[in-house]
């Protein structure tokens, strides 16, 4: 039997905590619940970590959030040997906001930025902490490290709203060119289909996508092309690194251009 949780971090991906109850606990110690705010792995993006917090003011430490019989069926997978909450306790999810924000969310927004100033076929995609990677179907385009880093920063330095729209399975066969994924379609048959769009009425982008990400491009902070690197079948990948530690990279990933982000500021 497959469980259905209700993703809150849909409609507020800056909701760093949330009461809910755990409808079922499955055979590997996976903890399922009604609603969470915990991101689970897909489209690239890793899932989340973080702690849920029940009544006695303890707390289970969650490694890594992943899906189960289906996407609509998010696990949260708790660390070696923590102690397993009860089926109908009430417990408050709080997600590693500093890895979901300075990282995952700015860096995943990035990504769709990278996609505007380089408008080929996607063909894969890594969002991580320290590193993510966008691969292109360049076939015979050309581009320089200098030119894409100086677009990316235009577009971050505009502070374009970033914000989701619903769109109907009609509304997406009308308009197919939305879809940057060469291999990847959005799910059909299970509701509307998200949309993440940049800038007023979506005139920077608008794309599919179930992820996190910040407001405002404004969020993601400095960034450059450290490397471009065409592979034999080319498919060329773009490599993001975020953190304190940007200036020690040394970009030896096998990818096109490696953006570096200077900023790893919270929220107040």
């Amino acid at each position: 039997m497959a469980f259905i949780t209700k993703p809150s971090f849909i409609d507020d991906a800056y909701l760093t905590a949330c009461e809910s109850t755990v409808v079922a606990v499955n055979e590997r110690g996976g903890v399922i619940l009604d609603k969470t705010n915990f991101y689970a792995t897909s489209g690239g993006q890793p899932g989340d970590s973080g702690k849920l917090e029940r009544d006695n003011g303890s707390f289970i430490s969650i490694a890594t959030t992943v899906t189960g019989k289906n996407k609509q069926e998010i696990i949260l997978v708790p660390e070696d040997g923590a102690k397993l909450p009860e089926v109908g306790e009430t417990l408050v999810g709080h997600i590693d906001w500093d890895r979901q924000y300075n990282k995952l969310m700015q860096m995943h927004t990035a990504c769709h930025l990278l996609s505007v100033v380089c408008p080929w076929p996607i063909t894969g995609a890594a969002v991580n902490t320290d590193n993510s990677r966008v691969d292109f179907d360049l076939s015979q385009a050309s581009i320089s490290k200098e030119e894409t880093t100086e677009k990316l920063m235009e577009l971050i330095n505009a502070n374009h709203p970033v914000y989701t729209k619903w769109i109907s399975e009609a509304e997406l066969d009308a308009d197919p060119s939305i879809i940057r994924s060469k291999n990847v379609r959005p799910p059909r048959g299970l509701s509307d289909i998200r949309l993440v769009c940049i800038g007023e009425n979506a005139l920077v982008d608008s794309q599919p996508c179930g992820g996190t990400h910040v407001t405002e491009t404004g969020e993601i902070g400095d960034i450059h092309i450290a490397k471009i690197e065409k592979r034999a079948n080319k498919t060329d990948g773009s490599e993001f690194v975020s953190g304190t530690k940007f200036s020690k990279c040394i970009c030896s990933f096998i990818t096109i251009c490696s953006i570096t982000s200077s900023q790893t500021n919270s929220l107040s």
